[in-house]
């Protein structure tokens, strides 16, 4: 398929793709799987191609390549055993949350009396008297600790087996952060993605961002908090107007904008193009992390009344369900997009 592609050359101007192409004659196991993780799915090639069907050699690449990231999010993830979660990935998703919902709920009810856990609490310390610090701190460390070193073993593992040797360059590095942040492969030639049919629109686009930089935000978050509470001595939780709950109300709102809105692309979008297979696992994630944003923002908005101790273990148990489930969904096309990125950039810098 990718020779065809190398030899026709119609569409090399679309996106970082077809360049990689065009820098090969011939194209290991490695090259094809760097390459379907360096395609944004876009879906351009595939309405511009002269061999896709009806003709006869049917040509699909966005299909071909979404088959091929599925298959190296399960050569390369840690540990290996691991692999066959990516089979199923929607199903895996959905347990985990609800394990991970129950597992805190239980805790919580078993840790504290109905009394304290159904009554408001207001000021500082009200959500450590319903789930203890030093229990809401380990779950969060184990859980997202495991998630960083898995993911950072799989994106070890996609750069070395994809034939990514050479150190990057500080250029290579820009070139690639620039491409990461704006996601400018999700552009297309310059006019947007063909989301539905042969019309171009900037709308994945835009949503994506929204996504990404809202979990950015979120993370931002995070971090603020945990520096005001162990380096400032602030207690949570904290008002309105700070720097903590300013850029996780920011962030909840992208993600949920985002993940809804891609949602609904993903429903309205031409299926010729898409594995049908796959979508289920796209579909989880997306709901997982519209459900990360909007506990969280209940939690905000009703953490002074009695709800609060429910909303605080149904957030937190979505949370530590992400963190376990992040590197055996489809969270992982990010790490291995952007190795893959970086590598395009290191390419293009020594040709």
């Amino acid at each position: 398929m990718l020779v065809i592609c190398n030899a026709c050359r119609y569409c090399e101007g679309y996106c970082a793709v077809f360049p990689a192409v065009e820098r090969r004659r011939a194209f290991t196991n490695a090259d094809v799987g760097y390459i379907a993780n360096l395609c944004h799915d876009c879906r351009g090639c595939y309405y511009a191609c002269q061999y896709a069907p009806p003709h006869e050699f049917a040509l699909n690449l966005p299909q071909a390549l979404s088959r091929v990231r599925a298959q190296t999010y399960a050569e390369y993830v840690w540990p290996k055993p691991f692999a066959r979660l990516f089979e199923r990935s929607g199903t895996i998703v959905s347990l985990a949350v609800a394990a991970g919902i129950a597992l805190v709920l239980v805790l919580a009810t078993h840790l504290q009396s109905s009394a304290i856990l159904y009554r408001p609490h207001r000021g500082p310390g009200s959500f450590y008297a319903v789930i203890p610090e030093t229990v809401m701190i380990t779950a969060g460390l184990i859980t997202f600790g495991f998630a960083v070193l898995a993911l950072a073993i799989g994106w070890r593992n996609f750069w070395r087996q994809s034939g990514s040797s050479s150190v990057a360059g500080a250029r290579s590095l820009l070139q690639a952060a620039g491409d990461i942040l704006t996601l400018r492969n999700l552009g297309g030639s310059g006019h947007g993605c063909n989301n539905r049919d042969e019309s171009f629109s900037q709308s994945r686009r835009y949503f994506h961002q929204a996504l990404f930089y809202g979990f950015l935000l979120c993370f931002a978050s995070t971090a603020s908090a945990a520096f005001e509470e162990h380096i400032l001595g602030r207690i949570p939780p904290f008002p309105l107007v700070s720097v903590p709950v300013l850029l996780g109300t920011a962030g909840g709102l992208g993600m949920l904008l985002g993940s809804a809105a891609l949602v609904w692309i993903k429903g309205k979008s031409d299926p010729a193009p898409a594995a049908k297979a796959l979508l289920g696992g796209d579909y989880a994630l997306l709901g997982l992390l519209f459900l990360s944003g909007a506990t969280g923002l209940l939690l905000l908005a009703l953490r002074e009344t009695g709800l609060m101790g429910i909303l605080l273990s149904l957030h937190l148990g979505v949370i530590f369900s992400f963190f376990l489930v992040m590197p055996y969904s489809k969270f992982v096309h990010g790490v291995y997009r952007s190795a893959s990125l970086l590598r395009n950039a290191t390419e293009h810098e020594t040709s």
